[in-house]
Formats: structure tokens, C-alpha cells, sequence
């Protein structure tokens, strides 16, 4: 053969080896988690008794519901290529809001919190939209104003829902009997959140627009997308889930407490993160993040199964956690 002819043989399997390698990268990113998800599980069954057990699993399910709601929220808005530090003390605000109005019955005091920290959350993306400030800093300081906010409404003491309030307090612990089990009502609303943002973000058109500002929002622009309007959406949305993580939060505990949600905008970026949803926005789903949010629940659990780590080892281990899956995002994007 001759020299051309190897020439071209060479860089026609190079081009085959860079689409393969970028086909697997592809694979990683969107199913990585999955797989992580069903090893971990495998683990925890082969080391762990009590990890299967009906008890145990309803009780990683519950756990990690408000997590997830607030999940769904962040995800909305990462896929736009924003992000919301705000949503851990817009939980906060609900749970002291709805524990506060807990005896006028579960209608008015979920109504008031939600609609608050949905109105908070439509502030930040009116700043964000109008205003044109990045994401990072208008949600930081909202943060920081909701946070006092509910210091300042409760006298930074805890808010007690009173014991005749029993509808309240069913929300977070009650559960539906389906057959020979039993599924925790707010495991019910996670599902049924998840199972709207799915509809919403793949057979909506206000699901493709999520999408197209993620990918390239001034090209989104120039091709007459609303941006700010979508913007307003995904942050008031945000604001929604958050509240409804609060009153939940409140619900179970039979407290609403300001210093709730510390720290909870970090584990729900995480879980975004972890399943696969760029940070950069326009790639990703509500799918991926719920498996990010039952990951990073599992992997807790574990540590409690194991009881021999500290819960300061295991903000170690978050922050090392997240900081690998950005890595690996990162290196695959630029092999895709």
C-alpha cells in the first residue's frame, strides 16, 4: 500500500476512535449515575441487612423528598445556565410562614408560604431579567435578606405547630396505603412533581425555550424567544418548589424553624450536578436529577448504616463528591 493510502487508512480510524471516545463520554454523562445509582445499591444490599428493608427505604424515600423538590427547581434554572442560592432560606421562610398559620388549617398555611417564596423567587428573576445582574450574586443576596426575614418574623425562635392542627402535621407524616405498602405523602409529591417537570420540560414549548436560553441565550434572542419571561418562569418556579419543601419540612418536623434549610442550595446543585446536568445549562433533565437526588441519598445512607462516620467527614466527602462529577462533566464535554 501506498503512502497515501496508509494515510488515509490512519486518519480514518482516528476520526472512528474520536467518535467512539465521544459516543462513550455521551454514555457516561447522561447514564453515569444511573450506573453509580444501581452499584451503590448493590453494595448496600451486600453489606448492609437493613438496607432493603421497607422500613429503611421509605425512610431514604422521605428524607431526601424535600431535597428533591428543591432539585427540580434548581433544575429549571441551571438548564438556563443561571443558579439559585436563595432556595435553602426560601424553605426557611415557608416552613415559619405555613407553622405560623398551621391551626387555620393545611389550605391556608400551604397557600401563604408558597405563595410568599413564589414571590420571592419572581423577584429574583425580575432583578436577574431587568436589571441584567448575574444569577450568583442577585440570588446570594436574596438569600442573605430571606434568611433575616425569617430570623426577624419568629423572634429567631422556632414556631411550634399546635397538636389540633393534625391536618398540618399529616402532610409530612402521614402515608397512602397502596395494597401491602404504604408511601409517605411526600414521597407522592415528589413523584408527582417530577412526573409534571418531566411533561413540562420535554412536550411544552416553555420546556424547549428552557433549553434554547441554556444553549445559547443571546441566539435565543435573536430568534425571538421571550428570555425574559422564561427567566421570570423558572424563578418563580424555583420559589414555588422551595416553599413547598418548606411547609413539608415544617409539616414533619411540627415546627417551622429559621434556620432551616442551611446549606440546602449546595446539596440540591449537587444532585443536579451528580445526574448529569451541565452546569453550564442546555443539557440535562428532571430524570437525570432525580436519580442524582436518590444517589447522593443512598450514599448517606450508607454512612448512617455504617455509623462510623462523622456527620463533618460527610460534608468532606459531599463537597469532594461534587467536585470529582464536575471534574468528570468537564473532561467529557470536551471529549463530546
Amino acid at each position: 500500500m501506498s503512502e497515501a493510502g496508509t494515510t488515509t487508512v490512519d486518519e480514518a480510524g482516528s476520526v472512528r476512535g474520536r467518535v467512539w471516545r465521544a459516543r462513550f463520554a455521551a454514555l457516561v454523562q447522561r447514564q453515569g449515575a444511573l450506573v453509580a445509582l444501581l452499584l451503590v445499591c448493590v453494595f448496600a444490599t451486600m453489606r448492609y441487612e437493613r438496607f432493603l428493608t421497607e422500613e429503611n427505604l421509605t425512610n431514604v424515600l422521605r428524607q431526601n423528598s424535600m431535597l428533591g423538590l428543591i432539585a427540580l427547581g434548581m433544575t429549571f434554572v441551571i438548564l438556563t445556565g443561571g443558579i439559585d442560592l436563595s432556595v435553602g432560606a426560601l424553605l426557611a421562610v415557608a416552613g415559619v410562614i405555613s407553622a405560623s398559620l398551621a391551626e387555620r388549617g393545611l389550605f391556608v398555611a400551604l397557600a401563604a408560604a408558597v405563595g410568599c417564596t413564589t414571590l420571592l423567587g419572581l423577584l429574583n428573576g425580575v432583578v436577574i431579567a431587568k436589571a441584567r445582574i448575574q444569577p450568583f450574586i442577585v440570588t446570594l443576596a436574596m438569600m442573605i435578606a430571606a434568611r433575616g426575614l425569617a430570623l426577624a418574623y419568629t423572634g429567631e425562635q422556632s414556631v411550634r405547630v399546635g397538636r389540633e392542627a393534625l391536618g398540618f402535621t399529616e402532610l409530612g407524616r402521614g402515608k397512602l396505603a397502596l395494597g401491602a405498602f404504604s408511601v409517605p405523602y411526600p414521597v407522592l409529591m415528589l413523584a408527582a412533581a417530577f412526573a409534571l417537570g418531566w411533561v413540562v420540560l420535554n412536550y411544552t414549548r416553555f420546556g424547549r425555550h428552557v433549553y434554547s436560553i441554556g444553549d445559547n441565550e443571546e441566539a435565543a434572542r435573536l430568534m425571538g424567544l421571550n428570555v425574559g419571561r422564561v427567566t421570570l418562569g423558572v424563578y418563580a418556579l424555583s420559589g414555588t418548589l422551595a416553599g413547598l419543601a418548606g411547609v413539608t419540612l415544617a409539616s414533619r418536623l411540627g415546627a417551622g424553624q429559621p434556620v432551616a434549610g442551611v446549606g440546602w442550595e449546595l446539596d440540591a446543585i449537587a444532585a443536579v450536578v451528580v445526574g448529569g446536568t451541565l452546569l453550564t445549562g442546555g443539557q440535562g433533565g428532571v430524570g437525570s436529577t432525580l436519580i442524582g437526588v436518590l444517589l447522593l441519598g443512598v450514599i448517606f445512607n450508607i454512612f448512617n448504616l455504617e455509623g462510623r462516620v462523622s456527620p463533618w467527614w460527610q460534608l468532606v466527602l459531599r463537597g469532594l463528591i461534587l467536585l470529582a462529577v464536575v471534574i468528570v462533566q468537564n473532561r467529557l464535554s470536551r471529549r463530546k
